[in-house]
């Protein structure tokens, strides 16, 4: 029967001329397939033979402009960045996607460290009791706990499984953090006494779990792994300079790390986080135009304080509540980078936070040829080994040492190594076989720009070097340009429910959460910020036609 067409490249492989004990053949004319699956059976006509085949699934990506959302989850899955877990709304995060976030903690990590702050550790497990402290908070997040009200099994009476036992039922139940801050301000209590004691500036890296019904990977499970700064201050002003300083360090991560450029600003008063005075946001645009909270920094004014009796005595000799911020980034930049830098390929990694920077692939037949490849490249592999890279920033001073690979496993075709490191979207790849030996040259490909050259190998350092920045460069600008001209400006609601299909709309609003429950009721639109250095403007809420005196931004977000 003819072999039918597929959404995969196939490549078939049968005799034993391959290091791996088969030969690849493009031609299959002579063949006819007797069964689609893996091996596959061909019967060659003019030999009357039957071949076993084994085959390589190529991945081939849904297009971004027939399903945005397909694609994105399929880029998680093929580039090995994530799956489901057999605990529902959980995720498992493989070795390529932790790789991403191990770079993302470390450099975070740093620029947290260059701004005075420390590093502890908090318990799991909170009291319920704690949550009950400060009611905003409790009253948002008692819908997402987890609660431990146990501490022991024991088998069945039939024998036939294990139960709870019914006798060790705790005397308080436990929930499992959604967030840090009520177990965390039980302990300032007792390390803050004096101004002398303050500020306090601890970072926390953690997993939290908040149930979540319906999920996504790295942009919303239940359980995720997160950064949580926790402060306290002596003075109003000294904690809201906080929470903006810290603002500016996500802000700084995302611009020169992530590459994009997001929107910051204040949440309105009905979206802040529970509990906070002020909840400032950094918002960038994903390639559907939606946004994506990617970070957020609160000032908690002296609510915790007074909820867990935080007291301090100033430099007056006067005892007054602690002034707190958080913070927290999580898991889901890992997503809002896969969003903001993919393509039809696959997944586009910025170079500052790429776990690979180079793979090598050697083109050989036997041991022998990848033998002469190896010792080519080998004055290559010595820069390559002392190669630090300068992505430095406002709140970073580091280098980032180069890294690299060599792919020379002969069980794997070269088109399916090419295939594999354009998904994971490794910002170069050089490829070297027997011609490029003779001729002195290695063949580049930009996996940004999707340029393939020939480059002299004593000048692949300097090309790489080059390009690296250059992609890096270009990422950001694509996607600040992006933002910009899918960033619109309406005076109508006819104006507003056509625009905000195509990205980030600027209008006025009257400031009700009734007003904003409507708008987002009818076209799933919210108010994502209210804009830093939006100018003063009388207008009218595009919906009630009430006075405004500045434009807001509204999305439709994840």
């Amino acid at each position: 029967m003819a072999r039918k067409k597929s959404s995969f490249w196939w490549l078939f492989r049968a005799g034993k001329s391959h290091p791996s004990g088969a030969l690849e053949i493009y031609i299959l004319n002579n063949f006819i397939s007797i069964l689609l699956d893996n091996p596959v059976l061909l019967y060659k006509k003019n030999t009357n033979k039957i071949y076993y085949v084994y085959t390589e699934k190529m991945a081939k990506l849904t297009p971004r402009s027939k399903d945005y959302s397909q694609r994105y989850n399929e880029i998680v899955q093929e580039a090995g960045l994530a799956e489901s877990s057999a605990v529902r709304w959980c995720m498992v995060i493989k070795p390529y996607g932790f790789a991403i976030r191990e770079n993302m903690r470390d450099i975070l990590d740093k620029m947290f460290k260059n701004t005075g702050h420390v590093n502890a550790y908090f318990p799991l497990l909170i009291p319920k009791s704690f949550l009950n402290k400060e009611a905003q908070h409790v009253e948002h997040f008692a819908k997402e706990c987890a609660i431990v009200t146990h501490y022991r099994l024991k088998n069945s009476s039939d024998w036939k499984g294990i139960i709870v036992d019914p006798e060790a039922k705790l005397d308080e139940e436990l929930i499992i953090r959604p967030t840090s801050e009520t177990i965390i301000w039980n302990s300032y209590k007792s390390w803050i006494h004096s101004y002398r004691d303050l500020p306090l500036l601890i970072n926390q890296r953690a997993n939290v779990l908040r149930r979540e019904m319906r999920t996504r990977m790295f942009l919303r499970t239940s359980e995720f792994l997160r950064q949580e700064g926790h402060t306290a201050h002596a003075s109003a002003e000294e904690a809201d300079t906080e929470a903006r300083k810290m603002l500016d360090v996500y802000n700084d991560f995302a611009t020169n790390f992530m590459a994009i450029s997001p929107v910051l600003g204040p949440k309105p008063e009905h979206d802040k986080f529970a509990g906070a005075l002020t909840t400032y946001a950094v918002e960038p645009m994903m390639q559907d135009g939606k946004a994506l909270q990617a970070g957020t920094s609160h000032n908690l004014g002296q609510n915790f304080a007074k909820a867990f009796d935080v007291k301090f005595t100033n430099d007056k000799n006067e005892l007054e509540f602690v002034y707190a911020t958080s913070r927290g980034v999580s898991t889901r930049l890992i997503g809002g980078m896969i969003m903001a830098h993919s393509d039809d390929a696959g997944l586009v990694m910025p170079p500052a936070l790429a776990p690979l920077h180079v793979v090598i692939v050697p083109i050989f037949k036997t041991p022998e040829e990848l033998q002469l490849i190896k010792e080519y490249i080998q004055p290559l592999i010595e820069r390559f080994e002392v190669t630090k890279l300068d992505f430095h920033s406002k709140y970073f001073k580091d280098l980032i040492p180069l890294k690299w690979k060599i792919d020379e496993d002969a069980h794997r075709s070269a088109g399916r190594k090419f295939n594999e490191y354009e998904l994971k979207g490794v910002p170069i790849r050089i490829t070297v076989g027997a011609r490029d030996i003779a001729s002195g040259m290695v063949e580049v490909f930009k996996r940004e720009s999707s340029e393939k050259s020939a480059i002299k190998i004593e000048e692949v350092d300097l090309h790489i070097d080059q390009y690296l920045y250059k992609a890096q460069n270009n990422l950001f600008k694509k996607n600040k340009e992006f933002r910009e001209t899918h960033t619109f400006t309406v005076d109508t609601y006819e104006q507003f429910k056509e625009k905000i299909e195509q990205g980030f709309v600027l209008a006025h609003r009257d400031g009700t959460a009734e007003t904003a429950d409507k708008i987002k009721d009818e076209t799933a639109a919210t108010v994502r910020s209210l804009v830093f250095d939006q100018p003063d403007e009388a207008g009218k809420c595009i919906y009630t036609g009430k006075s405004s005196t500045k434009r807001v931004l509204f999305a439709r977000s994840y």
